[in-house]
């Protein structure tokens, strides 16, 4: 059987993770139901953290191009912003770019990579096999079955891969409703972004690439449990002036919606041949525009493991890996978002009372306001290594200058890891022939990188080991271990 792997889900984190297994050149299918990309997108912004990511690839430049720069966030619509500015990045900003759009970008990297994509075909089944996974598909011509390595669900919160592996979506059902409106406004408030918040209502209002504003509201009423019918234009506006005393000219709605705060996070994000990533394996509010950059981070992950796995590189266990690193992350995701809709949706003296309490707080401690910022950019991410290590080991890697007028993401372009040198590296000669060696002429200027001597920076950008070591002999053996740790899970790199 070749072996290839089955991408069930053809969004953000399906062709993400399409081009990841394409670039290491993995067979790869993508199978998305619908035939089209939808064009009514419920996530607008790509963070911090998600253009590193594609930068690291070097895929970032249309989103750069075409998506509106907004240089700072927000923690449940306070009034104190979440400054991007200050951050530890190439991009200290997010961009507001449609899903339908990131999608197409996605897609067409994948498709030029070599990926199978294939559109208006439906899963029906998926069937693991000992050492392969059915999967039963109904396309424009028909049905038909695939063999594959693997499968993995990328295929939303009602995944049917989830469900054919047996996984549990544990959490709680929805108890706040939001709703959203892409509309023109005649009048629409200055600025880049405009929010608002009364015991009458939360708004946020948007602007989007084709001249409407994206609205997005909470009400008092919406603290239920049931949901109500289709969202009519004449409620919307009506909410609208409600909270902001206008409706900015509001008209020709293009799409209105309610949504949920429904929360669950999937017990395994692996499953002897299934895995599962974005929506499948984590659903919540989408408070703060996280959801599509949890899941192309995702995808980022598990490729190169995947990848390894699929060429015989690694063992199966490093796919382990993914589900250990990546679960505690959707958790943070849903108590994070869970906080904000308690916040936005606190209508009564004492939800008011909170709010100022916690903006005041945000105001006068920078350090308390610089954290949130950082969780929100997701370049807070760590990944802690199993026992004692270097400090560094599982933090993301800066974006360094090297030596020879390279940035490190330069040379991570191809998938490949790198060993940077700062000092005397001459130990990581020798040290393994598929790891990239490039050299930076100092270390960066932050407390934690003091004293180091060599990091090793695995394929999607986190450092995987971390030396103060400069005798040469030590330092190669480090390294050698550090490398062959870096595919083998059941191999520990020797502490520093």
């Amino acid at each position: 059987m070749e072996q290839s792997v089955v991408i069930v889900g053809g969004g953000p984190t399906g062709s993400w993770l399409a081009c990841e297994l394409r670039l290491a050149g993995v067979p790869t299918v993508v199978l998305e139901r619908e035939p089209e990309v939808d064009p009514h997108s419920r996530a607008l912004t790509v963070h911090p953290r998600t253009i590193e990511t594609l930068a690291l690839r070097g895929a970032h430049r249309e989103l750069l191009a075409e998506g509106g720069r907004i240089p700072s966030g927000h923690f449940a619509v306070l009034d104190e912003r979440l400054g991007f500015r200050e951050l530890d990045t190439d991009f200290p900003f997010t961009l507001t770019i449609p899903q339908a759009r990131t999608t197409e970008l996605l897609r067409r990297r994948a498709l030029a990579l070599g990926a199978d994509l294939r559109c208006g075909h439906r899963v029906t089944g998926c069937t693991e096999t000992g050492a392969a996974v059915t999967v039963s598909v109904e396309g424009p011509d028909g049905a038909y079955t695939l063999e594959a390595a693997y499968v993995v669900g990328c295929d939303g919160t009602r995944s049917l891969v989830r469900r054919c592996a047996g996984v549990a979506f544990d959490g709680t059902p929805h108890t706040a409703l939001g709703t959203l409106g892409d509309v023109v406004l005649d009048d629409p408030p200055p600025g880049a972004v405009a929010s608002a918040w009364t015991t009458d209502g939360t708004l946020i209002a948007v602007p989007l690439p084709d001249g409407r504003h994206r609205i997005v509201m909470h009400s008092p009423e919406d603290v239920r449990t049931d949901r109500p019918g289709e969202l009519a234009f004449e409620e919307f506006r009506e909410r609208v002036r409600r909270v902001v005393g206008t409706d900015y000219g509001m008209r020709d709605p293009s799409w209105l919606s309610r949504y949920g705060n429904t929360s669950r996070l999937a017990r395994r994000y692996r499953a002897g041949r299934f895995l599962l990533a974005g929506d499948a394996a984590h659903q919540h509010m989408p408070a703060g525009g996280v959801g599509l950059n949890v899941g192309v981070q995702d995808a980022m992950n598990l490729g190169w493991k995947l990848a390894a796995v699929v060429d015989g590189r690694a063992p199966d266990e490093l796919l382990d890996t993914y589900h250990s690193e990546r679960r505690p992350v959707g958790a943070d995701t849903i108590e994070h978002t869970q906080a904000q809709t308690a916040l936005m949706m606190g209508f009564s003296p004492q939800g008011a009372a909170l709010r100022s309490l916690l903006g005041k707080l945000i105001a006068e401690r920078p350090q308390l306001r610089d954290a949130l910022a950082e969780r929100l950019s997701g370049l807070s991410v760590r990944y802690p290594p199993p026992g004692r290590a270097h400090p560094l080991t599982g933090h993301r890697a800066p974006n360094l200058r090297l030596s020879d007028t390279r940035s490190l993401f330069d040379v991570l372009r191809d998938g490949r890891p790198a060993f940077v040198g700062f000092g005397r590296t001459d130990g990581l000669g020798d040290a393994d022939d598929r790891i990239d060696r490039c050299r930076c002429p100092l270390a960066p200027d932050r407390a934690a990188w003091a004293g180091v001597n060599a990091v090793l920076v695995r394929p999607d950008g986190y450092i995987g080991w971390a030396t103060d070591e400069t005798d040469a002999s030590a330092l190669a053996a480090e390294a050698r271990t550090a490398a062959a740790a870096l595919y083998d899970p059941r191999l520990v790199a020797r502490p520093v």
